[in-house]
């Protein structure tokens, strides 16, 4: 039992990590760590404990059903057809049996991204106090995941009550049986055999068919789980990312949750350039750089790196070639440095390179540990700029081809926000940047702003750009 969890959640573990970012994002993270915990928890309990009931009653069926077919041989076979009808009848429930299991791991999934979403909003709700409203909805939440359990449990008991019905009817058929047998000289030591024999066969079969049918439905949420769907799956891509002079998209149309957002797409993005994408919220800058870092794929058009079609780019090679930098940085609870270096062996020299770049020296050297300073849960122990540094180190220490950047100074403060944007202007990668900030006398300094309006990209010098206010408000 133990290996077999182990090796579940390794599985599961496993077909997540295998999955491409695109298609691990069409999911609420929030779901992948209710089935890694409420449906392990699920098949935990429902797989084992019936299937070391079906093996114990059916061990026991199996010996008493032989035993009375030597004593009686028409005795046993009416028995065995008996246990046939119940198979049958069993069968008919399995499919419903299946479906109610996936409910309660669907309810499981939605309770879990609702403790999260709760969870996340906190500070809001309890500012406003709104707490009344969020725990009628928790309560509905709770109600439906109790109610999909309780369906489970009452139609797998109805399968078991049923099966025993047809058990007594066998015993009370089976008295009158040997009442005659025993009017016909039939001995009352084999009569009372046969009563226990019999016994331990009705009382196996309302227990083991029904059972099989919960262990069926426990395989199925086995199978959500862990088996690997070819959509699924990085599939290998012949060409390896090689980024020397442009990349170009080209009449490119897409659409979000069935919501057009680009349509004929056209522009070129240069080697060693720093781009702005400018828009009002909800115009499509952060799906922009998701086209261009190859997370969305679903795309009509074509976007090409020198002439290859992203198509056709292998995805663990690209990766190798980029970095982001969000406004919501993530840390590992670990040192600095293996932070900056994401646990890649790093020369001194390019380690000491990415921290000065990224104006981390001096917050370095008044740590104790210098370097080897354990960063707690998430950083909660830094500021949001050292955050943001420490970000923009991993970037320099990575050496990435293109830096994407999405809102990295909008929750800094002015002053610091000015010094990380010279910071991300001042990186040998190309810059793709999406920010609603402007910081007069540096914002200018990118070499093209983008800007989306209408689905479409109006490209501009960041100088131009940023001559009038009116660009800029």
């Amino acid at each position: 039992m133990r290996n077999t969890i182990f090796d579940f959640r390794i599985a599961a573990f496993d077909k997540i990590m295998n999955t491409s970012y695109h298609e691990f994002n069409m999911k609420s993270k929030e779901i992948y760590i209710s089935n890694l915990v409420n449906d392990i928890n699920i098949f935990e309990k429902d797989f084992f404990i019936n299937l070391l009931n079906v093996i114990f009653r059916g061990g026991i069926y199996f010996i008493s059903l032989i035993i009375a077919m030597f004593i009686d041989w028409k005795l046993g076979l009416a028995l065995f057809a008996i246990s046939v009808m119940v198979f049958y009848l069993a069968k008919g429930f399995s499919k419903k049996t299946e479906r109610l299991q996936k409910e309660v791991s669907a309810v499981n999934e939605k309770m879990t991204v609702n403790i999260a979403n709760v969870f996340n909003g906190l500070e809001i709700i309890k500012l406003n106090n709104i707490e009344e409203r969020f725990l009628l909805n928790s309560n509905r939440v709770v109600e439906d995941v109790e109610i999909s359990k309780f369906n489970f449990r009452f139609f797998t008991a109805g399968q078991r009550n049923l099966t025993s019905l047809i058990g007594l009817a066998t015993v009370l058929g089976l008295l009158l049986y040997l009442v005659i047998k025993i009017q016909n000289g039939m001995d009352y030591g084999i009569a009372m055999v046969l009563v226990m024999l019999t016994d331990n066969i009705t009382l196996s079969l309302p227990d083991i068919f029904p059972r099989l049918n919960v262990i069926k439905s426990s395989n199925a949420i086995y199978k959500k789980i862990t088996a690997a769907e070819k959509e699924n799956t990085i599939i290998e891509k012949p060409n390896a990312f090689r980024f020397e002079k442009e990349i170009r998209v080209e009449n490119l149309n897409f659409s979000l949750d069935e919501k057009p957002i680009f349509s004929n797409l056209s522009l070129s993005i240069q080697k060693g350039k720093k781009y702005l994408i400018k828009g009002p919220s909800g115009i499509g800058k952060s799906t922009l750089i998701k086209l261009l870092a190859m997370i969305y794929e679903n795309y009509q058009g074509d976007i090409a790196v020198d002439g290859v079609d992203y198509r056709s780019i292998n995805e663990k090679s690209f990766n190798n070639a980029i970095a982001f930098v969000y406004q919501d940085v993530f840390l590992f609870e670990d040192t600095i440095k293996n932070n900056i270096a994401l646990y890649k062996d790093l020369s001194p020299a390019d380690l000491n390179k990415a921290v000065d770049k990224a104006g981390l020296h001096m917050f370095i050297k008044d740590k104790e540990n210098g370097i080897d300073t354990v960063i707690t849960e998430n950083g909660k122990n830094l500021s949001g700029g050292e955050r943001q540094r420490i970000s923009i180190a991993r970037a320099i220490a990575k050496d990435a081809a293109i830096i994407f950047i999405d809102e990295g100074t909008s929750s800094l403060n002015e002053e610091l926000g000015r010094e990380i944007e010279k910071t991300f202007l001042s990186l040998a990668g190309t810059v793709i940047n999406v920010s609603h900030r402007y910081y007069h006398g540096i914002s200018e300094n990118y070499d093209y702003v983008l800007e989306i309006k209408n689905g479409k990209i109006n490209m501009y010098p960041g100088n131009v750009y940023f001559a009038t206010e009116v660009n800029y408000v």
